[in-house]
């Protein structure tokens, strides 16, 4: 006998401001239900949510929860009020037998339960009201991005809590390792439509492109149909004295039909320019040593990071990850040894306390104020990359619209304000990027580009993230920070690090790590840099992906040598147009060096591939 739905929605329409958000939208959770809720920054997801858990009133539609069925939603901003502390809050609801389940969530999700509410972060007050749903544990629960601010052992916790509760859940996260291991369905909220798949989101991309080259064919077809009826309305009316009026009312049908059609949000058009080149050594730690208090943060750490390295910071929540970044970038001194940068940095920093955003001040006024943007007697303009552009203009690329230019930074969601604070960050020239949590609510497309850019980046990126994907697709080092000042080197990401700590670990733990972050590799002790290459086996998963990228890329290297060198034997282009010749030498000569280095080093990684 089937069992009746948790949760039904039928018809749903909400509008805010004039647009609406959904229209006639339905969708129904089962028992055992484990899905992933996904779509574009923007799209509604968080609302649909609250919707589903009763929080808002949608404007037509109805929601149903069957007869004894609870529902529990993780509350993105828990309103704490006349609780002391966050054990209090978390156990407000639970019998005081069960408030054993709060100090188990706690241990595993990293908060003290007796830590007063008005000393609270923000970060450990999502945790406390996380703890209070799972301890709670009702028959539905709605989790609007769980993993924001916890490092990547609590969600390792949590991946695994998860995966063992009966409970039905719907998750919203932008960690895709996180939605392939716990998911068994996807919710896709498309445009004001919500697609559902028996499939987990392992399977969603391919699922979503298939849709929209369906999509994308229909559309041809209509457009093929509307021309050729226009041709008929101009060319054959002429040949008849009565108009075949039915035709032409089809006609208006089409194209209402097409003007209809909800147009798909593009990505962002974020770009990052690579400033002038940097040394060839860009920081170099010697005896790197640093307390606060009775807290080690590093000891004895030397470490090599050259041009073009993507180092990747990982440990727990707390440890020092930030703190150490700053030492290496000089902003803050060491208590024992040295560190040196390199020749000619232009760093750019994208900070995870978006310190960089005055949430009072409009997206308009956060752009305009920022004095490396400023354009000295034009209020509307902005300085990107080293050109003039309008400031409404410039928000455009980054999936803004024009309302959204003057309304207040506090009004944006949490995906929206990492944005705008990359459309700050690669307004300006770097050849270093110093990058503090980078993914915290960005969507599965802006993830594949901001990935993308910093693929071609010719500089040197420093990366401190919890999304194990992410830090997979993007790192060739990582520095795993485990506490008392341990920091261990491993070559690859977060993939490559799990397997060779598994490696390392029957011989015993390891001390401070040296060694190159180009080369890398475990460590037990404190090896030579020459020494570090050894303990890598193989290709990592990053260096697998750029093998598999150098083919494309000498390709293109060389189309582009070929149309230059046509450009070039224009007869008189010397004489005629000297600045273009000039700078077509130029190009040339970038894109022949280039194509020689992709070429040496593809030849580095098939020959390392082989001996792996």
């Amino acid at each position: 006998m089937a069992r009746a739905p948790l949760l039904q929605l039928s018809d749903i329409s909400l509008t805010f401001g004039g647009d609406p958000v959904f229209s006639d939208l339905s969708l129904v959770v089962q028992p055992g239900d484990r899905m992933a809720l996904v779509g574009r920054n923007g799209s509604g997801k968080s609302t649909l949510m609250k919707v589903m858990a009763g929080l808002v009133e949608a404007d037509s539609g109805t929601r149903v929860v069957t007869p004894g069925t609870s529902v529990g939603y993780m509350e993105q901003e828990p309103d704490m009020a006349g609780f002391a502390t966050l054990g209090d809050f978390a156990a407000s609801r639970l019998d005081p037998s069960e408030a054993y389940r709060v100090e188990m969530a706690s241990e595993g999700l990293k908060f003290d339960p007796a830590r007063p509410v008005e000393t609270a972060s923000g970060g450990e007050r999502r945790r406390a009201a996380l703890a209070k749903l799972m301890a709670e544990a009702p028959d539905l629960m709605l989790l609007d991005e769980p993993t924001n601010h916890l490092d990547i052992e609590a969600i390792q916790w949590l991946e695994t809590e998860l995966s063992q509760t009966r409970t039905a859940y719907v998750l919203i996260s932008h960690d895709r390792a996180f939605l392939r291991a716990l998911t068994k369905g996807t919710l896709w909220i498309d445009r004001g439509e919500v697609r559902r798949q028996e499939e987990g989101f392992g399977a969603f991309e391919a699922w979503r492109d298939k849709i929209w080259d369906e999509e994308d064919v229909a559309r041809h077809k209509l457009d093929r149909k509307i021309k050729a009826e226009a041709r008929w309305a101009v060319e054959g009316i002429s040949a008849r004295r009565k108009r075949n009026q039915g035709r032409v009312r089809a006609l208006q049908d089409l194209r209402a039909d097409r003007a209809a059609q909800i147009k798909r949000q593009g990505t962002a058009a974020m770009e990052l320019a690579s400033g002038p080149k940097s040394g060839r050594k860009v920081i170099e730690a010697e005896g790197l040593g640093k307390t606060f208090g009775d807290k080690v943060i590093v000891r004895d750490l030397d470490l090599r990071v050259m041009r073009g390295d993507r180092v990747a910071f990982v440990g727990p929540n707390g440890v020092g990850k930030t703190t150490l970044i700053k030492l290496l970038m000089g902003e803050i001194t060491a208590d024992s040894g040295k560190v040196s940068q390199g020749s000619n940095l232009v760093p750019a920093i994208f900070d995870q306390s978006r310190a960089a955003l005055d949430p009072d001040q409009s997206l308009w006024e956060n752009l305009v104020g920022d004095k490396e943007m400023r354009v000295s007697g034009q209020a509307d303009q902005v300085l990107v990359r080293g050109q003039p552009k309008h400031v409404v203009g410039y928000l455009k690329e980054f999936l803004f619209d024009e309302r959204q230019a003057r309304a207040p930074v506090r009004s944006l969601s949490g995906g929206e304000k990492a944005r705008l604070l990359l459309a700050k960050l690669m307004a300006r020239e770097s050849n270093v990027l110093v990058l503090d949590e980078p993914t915290n609510d960005l969507d599965v497309e802006t993830l594949d580009l901001l990935q993308e850019l910093l693929d071609d980046y010719d500089g040197t990126v420093l990366l401190v993230s919890h999304d194990r994907d992410f830090i997979d697709r993007v790192a060739t080092t990582t520095l795993a920070m485990e506490g008392g000042g341990e920091v261990t080197v491993y070559a690859g990401g977060w993939r490559d690090y799990q397997s060779q700590k598994a490696e390392a670990a029957p011989a015993g733990k390891g001390k401070a790590a040296s060694g190159t972050a180009s080369q890398g590799g475990a460590t037990k002790s404190a090896p030579t840099p020459a020494q570090a290459p050894a303990k890598s086996k193989g290709l990592s998963f990053t260096e697998r992906h750029r093998l598999e990228a150098l083919p494309a890329e000498m390709d293109r290297l060389s189309a582009e040598i070929a149309k230059l060198e046509q450009f070039l034997a224009q007869p008189d282009l010397y004489t005629k147009e000297p600045v273009k010749f000039a700078k077509g030498t130029e190009a040339l000569v970038e894109r022949q060096q280039a194509l020689a280095a992709a070429e040496e080093e593809w030849l580095e990684l098939e020959e390392k591939a082989e001996a792996g």
